[in-house]
């Protein structure tokens, strides 16, 4: 596929997840490795990034213009995408997978390849979460929730306390900022950033590595090329958890 033209596909079914979180199943689907992401173009709307949750599925949830329209949309609309890009989670013979809120969507095709021995689960309330049964049938999952409607009351953050990450070859973490920071600061502590990777989120115009819009400091790393998964030891000391920056290039704290 050009990197610079989309391709148009056509929505098949749309599932309603959460009161705020919708799965498109879309015609053609994909060949990806597990945290690759797309370049989704909503006609009339915006191009924003967004993780495939399966070859023929991007899960989204309502947070901006993009997104927003989408849910406008009824089956049968078309969209344009763009892709794969990126870098997926490097697999492991015994991963740990820890999830927040929709970053349980990349996260999901890397469950569904045997290789997760354990996934941690955490969203605000019961209706938040997302795949608990789709998940139930690949992995151990352990839930938290942050109003205590579901598995244990508190952060997602909390449940590794419950585990020993010594069991684990390779760490896959992706969801909310603030989440995956404390995440790493955890993970840090312990020795073991090196075998973590983290799904990055930012502010994309091309998507290819060419326009700049989305590095990090303190490198300069592209999320769209160099990550988006990201090993913990590289963001460390980088802006990771602290700012990202709007499409005009400002800082924007997390």
């Amino acid at each position: 596929m050009d990197d610079q033209l989309p391709v148009q596909v056509s929505i098949k079914e749309i599932k309603n997840e959460t009161p705020s979180v919708k799965t498109f199943f879309f015609d053609p689907g994909f060949s990806f490795e597990p945290g690759q992401f797309l370049m989704v173009w909503v006609p009339g709307v915006d191009e924003v990034p967004m993780a495939l949750s399966s070859p023929n599925s991007i899960t989204v949830q309502n947070v901006g213009d993009a997104t927003g329209a989408m849910f406008d949309l009824e089956e049968g609309a078309a969209l344009g995408i763009r892709g794969p890009f990126g870098n997926g989670f490097t697999r492991g013979e015994k991963m740990l997978a820890i999830a927040g809120g929709v970053g349980a969507a990349p996260l999901l095709p890397l469950a569904r390849s045997d290789c997760v021995m354990t996934m941690l689960l955490g969203a605000r309330t019961e209706k938040e979460l997302l795949f608990v049964d789709q998940l139930d049938e690949s992995t151990d999952v352990l839930i938290a929730t942050d109003d205590g409607t579901l598995g244990q009351r508190g952060f997602v953050t909390e449940l590794m306390n419950d585990i020993s990450l010594a069991t684990y070859d390779r760490i896959a973490v992706c969801g909310p900022e603030p989440m995956m920071r404390a995440v790493l600061a955890k993970i840090d502590s312990l020795g073991v950033a090196s075998r973590t990777e983290f799904s990055l989120h930012r502010y994309m115009k091309c998507g290819v590595g060419i326009c700049g819009s989305c590095c990090i400091d303190p490198d300069g790393l592209r999320v769209c090329r160099d990550g988006p998964v990201f090993s913990g030891d590289l963001l460390k000391k980088s802006e990771f958890g602290h700012y990202q920056r709007d499409a005009s290039g400002r800082k924007k704290s997390i």
